[in-house]
């Protein structure tokens, strides 16, 4: 049975959306945006702050749940420029860097509010 998670460590959701669901066993996070839980917007820094600030979302959601970064099963993280993998790279492996999991990085035309970057998870929870 799908069960909605919230937590007040990240952004709220803005829209028809939870930050993360689960079934017991899974948990999908949302999109996680360079956005502080405050709602202030990172646009404007670099690719490793706003990647930090888009992990930091994503583990908050996944503490929440009693999880951590060792859960994760798969990733995907979004970047407005793909130039910038490099950047989001090294940042992301300062949260993923014992046995990482499995990961796709893709460039997309556009992302939400006009971030560099957007990152999901996927984790399991027993």
């Amino acid at each position: 049975m799908k069960r909605i998670i919230s937590t007040d460590d990240a952004p709220a959701a803005v829209g028809a959306y939870s930050q993360a669901t689960t079934n017991g066993s899974i948990l999908f996070t949302a999109g996680q945006i360079p956005l502080t839980p405050d709602g202030d917007l990172l646009d404007g820094e670099d690719i490793a702050t706003q990647t930090e600030q888009a992990l930091d979302n994503v583990m908050a959601i996944l503490e929440s749940e009693g999880a951590s970064a060792a859960d994760v099963l798969k990733v995907t993280v979004f970047l407005g420029d793909i130039d910038d993998f490099d950047e989001m790279n090294e940042t992301y492996a300062t949260y993923f860097d014992d046995e990482p999991p499995a990961r796709s990085a893709v460039e997309v035309a556009n992302l939400p509010k006009g971030v560099g970057v957007e990152i999901e998870a996927v984790a399991a929870l027993e």
